[in-house]
């Protein structure tokens, strides 16, 4: 095997900062798992489309044309960087709740009374509610998984006697948007696809983190949210030709019927969509500039071109972000008071993303929030809208948890001074 002679992103950060023009600022972004800084080749994409080519879709004459062409590749950008089969398997929406809730509709249509669907207590609400509306609508059954408040993790026992039921959906989150936990999801897919069952995969936590393939999972749906991995606020849903082709969409008469049309329901956020491909090729910009084929094998998995890219990407800022959350989980035990949610075992960063939540002793979350903004860093504080989880932790009426997410463009120095400032909050 040839000697990787790529850099690393924790050694030349300065290169990968520089392609975000709001990091040039006094504050220090740890809000990233509400929504993370843009790239500057997402901006510039989205400049470009309302200054070029801004126009609506199917038009004969130029400036629609450019603009279907632009909106063609985003398809197609979406499609290597979920690995789809193909770019009309994904639909692009406002944000992963709105297209949750639009396509739970038409699965909604091929639920029976009586029929049971399967929630997790770990997820965010938008991919709770949906189904519950679509429960009571349709007179089904719910079954809950409830997780370990030690680590946050599911409890597989509990899946495992649900799925004896033969539920018609299984719907779960890639990674907890609140306390990092990454779940089993290639396992779980594995489990229900054998009891019969269509899986719904909420992906957007952990598609800023690492590669996502929806073909090696064997996912049927999978949503994510491009305001999440550097673009603009847009969603991306993927779900399978076959399933996506054979449902109901919503929408009006004369929209078209064939794919992904008939669940692009009206004019889309065109330009949005065209950031959505400027992110995807910051991404790829960072697959040729830090990443390796020889990690994990990529190459000799059938990536190529730009699949190849973005895998390449996806994995070397992960392993730069394993340093961050060892940095996190250092940093954060040493502040008196405080109490860290979700797997801390440095060893076993692997099996979480760096989404850390925390309560501080004697001190409201928002205020924590309010301490540190003062200080120039960004969190958030509250649920999240990850309702299930803070009410399970009995957290939900003393204003939840202050939640710490890192991404690439983070450093180890702007961790050191989280923590500084934290223990002057603990001990005021």
């Amino acid at each position: 095997m040839t000697k990787d002679t790529s850099p690393s992103i924790g050694k030349s950060l300065n290169i990968v900062r520089e392609q975000f023009p709001s990091l040039n600022r006094p504050e220090i972004f740890f809000d990233n798992p509400g929504g993370t800084q843009i790239a500057r080749q997402s901006a510039a994409r989205i400049q470009q489309y309302l200054m070029e080519c801004n126009a609506n879709h199917g038009g004969a004459f130029n400036t629609s044309i450019q603009s279907d062409s632009i909106l063609l590749e985003a398809h197609l950008a979406m499609a290597d960087f979920l690995n789809a089969a193909r770019p009309e398997e994904i639909v692009f929406g406002n944000n992963m709740t709105t297209l949750t809730m639009n396509l739970s509709r038409s699965l909604a249509m091929t639920l029976n009374p009586g029929d049971e669907i399967v929630l997790t207590h770990l997820d965010h609400d938008a991919n709770v509610s949906p189904w519950l509306l679509v429960a009571r609508d349709r007179e089904c059954r719910v079954t809950w998984i409830d997780f370990d408040v030690e680590d946050c993790t599911l409890k597989m026992d509990e899946l495992e006697k649900a799925l004896e039921r033969r539920p018609k959906l299984v719907a779960f989150g890639y990674a907890s948007n609140a306390v990092g936990t990454i779940n089993p999801v290639r396992q779980i897919i594995q489990m229900a696809h054998s009891t019969g069952a269509l899986v719904y995969v909420d992906a957007v936590q952990f598609a800023p983190h690492g590669p996502i393939d929806v073909q090696d999972l064997d996912v049927d749906f999978l949503v994510c949210s491009s305001y999440k991995f550097f673009g603009p606020h847009a969603g991306a849903l993927y779900g399978r030709y076959d399933l996506l082709d054979g449902l109901k969409a919503y929408k009006v008469r004369p929209a078209p019927d064939d794919l992904p049309g008939k669940f692009e329901t009206g004019t889309q956020n065109h330009e949005g969509i065209a950031g959505v491909l400027g992110a995807l090729e910051y991404l790829e910009w960072l697959g040729k500039t830090f990443g390796s084929e020889q990690i994990e094998g990529l190459s000799d998995r059938g990536y190529t071109g730009r699949r190849l890219e973005l895998k390449k990407a996806m994995t070397a800022l992960r392993a730069y972000e394993f340093e961050l959350s060892r940095a996190l989980i250092s940093v954060l035990e040493q502040i008196p008071g405080l109490r860290l949610y979700g797997q801390a075992d440095p060893h076993m960063v692997d099996q979480r993303v760096p989404t850390f939540a925390f309560t501080l002793q004697g001190k409201h979350p928002r205020s924590v929030a309010e301490s540190l903004a003062m200080e120039n860093i960004n969190v958030w504080d509250g649920n999240y809208y990850a309702l299930e989880v803070t009410t399970r932790l009995g957290l939900e009426d003393r204003g939840g948890m202050v939640r710490v997410g890192a991404v690439h463009y983070n450093t180890l120095d702007e961790v050191a001074q989280l923590g500084e400032v934290l223990k002057k909050i603990a001990i005021a």
